[in-house]
């Protein structure tokens, strides 16, 4: 079986029902960039996929960061003067504002309104805001619920800690033919967010199964991991792996119903850059191609100039586009599985490209070779060949010379990649191809 053979139709019909499905027992869970939410995806994540468990403690270095303090949560409420609860963490943990310290008190409605957040365009919707470097406390609310509070006094309760403990983030090697990788990273630091990003977590936790179960070139290398200082704790914790990484993705925002958007590499024309925009452009969808930008998600962290991987993000409509974003309206009605499945096929064919874009030798360089007493020409000139297009075999033999992916020899003839690889397969079994060994 290979990345794209007879069966990944069948895997791909329910792919997104079953990634949906799964999204379903991760959003109740209250995470954060650390603490016992963050093992408990992973743990789950785990049923799935051998997932390696890592705990960096607090207060480690790692370049200009330091790795913070672990929180955790258990209960939070604002009771009013009757001793009703009017916001309850158990009933939506956007209720409140993340990495909150412990506080028990009775405030003014005055005062309290200086620790309420909501979104007075979206009345009816929860906004999700967070307080991860700097201690602070806070509520979040719809703005409706904000209208309705009297003038009264308050008890708001968080049960919450912050102290030394660990940062935790979950990796797996598949290990293919080849020590070069391929990096996969998604954040698992959002509460109750479907797209941003639920979504990412477990499309990448189904794209580690299905490669798993087939011969890969490539070693893929998939991270779990909190946003920002996530993607710096492992960079400082394993720089001298960081060569091994050849491609790369930031899986993010995959299950809305917007336009693929592929975010390039610091590098532009990366090999992975040219390998998603050929995607795209072949699936006769609408999408979007967008430069580099030092802001957004873990792509920035893998960009940087001391590293400067190969590592863009594929995404369907960017972070911060959609009104929906970081909100409790980001949710299983905004997501839907035939996204998800569109975003699912079309990671499979970026690495079905990057597992097959090799280069070749000519064997036959000087001038062409017959073609047609191998068979690979009908008998009468000029008429079309249905198994390989001529110019096919003409661009790739042309540009057999060991200079020249079979990606490069694409995007120079204007001809899709799967018909640029039949045609290298045709020759290869004429032997007037030779593969060059890296």
């Amino acid at each position: 079986m290979n990345l794209y053979g007879p069966e990944t139709p069948r895997i791909k019909s329910n792919i997104g029902e079953k990634i949906y499905e799964q999204m379903s027992e991760l959003y109740p869970i209250c995470s954060s960039i650390t603490g016992n939410g963050v093992r408990e995806t992973l743990t789950i994540l785990k049923k799935h996929i051998p997932l390696t468990i890592h705990e960096v403690p607090s207060g480690t270095k790692v370049f200009d960061w330091t790795v913070p303090m672990e929180w955790n949560i258990r209960d939070a409420y604002i009771k009013n003067s009757s001793g009703e609860k009017i916001i309850d963490f158990k009933k939506s943990n956007l209720h409140v504002l993340n990495y909150s310290v412990p506080v028990k008190k009775t405030v003014s409605l005055e005062k309290l309104k200086e620790h309420l957040f909501t979104l007075p365009d979206y009345p009816d919707w929860i906004p999700y805001k967070t307080s991860y470097y700097k201690e602070n406390w806070g509520f979040c609310l719809t703005h409706n619920q904000f209208l309705a509070l009297k003038d009264e006094e308050y008890e708001v309760f968080i049960d919450s800690s912050l102290e030394k403990g660990n940062l935790t983030y979950g990796e797996y090697l598949i290990k293919g033919e080849k020590s070069d990788e391929v990096l996969i990273s998604c954040h698992i630091c959002h509460p109750s967010l479907c797209n941003d990003n639920l979504s990412g977590v477990v499309l990448s936790v189904f794209l580690a199964k299905h490669l798993n179960c087939i011969p890969v070139r490539y070693s893929y290398r998939f991270l779990f991991i909190p946003g920002t200082i996530g993607s710096i704790t492992w960079l400082c914790l394993n720089e001298e792996r960081v060569s091994k990484i050849k491609h790369g993705l930031v899986v993010a925002g995959i299950g809305d119903q917007g336009k693929s958007t592929y975010k390039r590499s610091r590098i532009g024309n990366a090999e992975i850059d040219k390998v998603v925009e050929h995607v795209l452009k072949c699936s006769n969808d609408p999408y979007e191609i967008v430069d580099f930008t030092p802001y957004g998600y873990d792509e920035r962290q893998y960009c940087s100039p001391g590293f400067n991987l190969p590592v863009g993000c594929l995404q369907r409509t960017p972070h911060g586009q959609y009104p929906e974003y970081h909100t409790s309206a980001d949710n299983f009605d905004f997501v839907q599985p035939e996204y998800i499945s569109d975003s699912f096929s079309k990671y499979l064919s970026v690495f079905r490209i990057l597992e097959n874009n090799k280069s070749f030798y000519n064997t036959t360089p000087k001038c062409e070779p017959q073609l047609g007493k191998r068979g690979l020409y009908t008998a009468i000139g000029g008429e079309s060949n249905t198994i390989v297009d001529q110019m096919a075999l003409l661009w790739v033999l042309n540009l057999s010379d060991g200079q020249h992916t079979l990606m490069d020899i694409s995007e120079r003839s204007g001809m899709e990649f799967d018909l640029i690889k039949n045609a290298a397969d045709a020759l290869l079994q004429k032997d007037l191809l030779q593969e060059c060994i890296e």
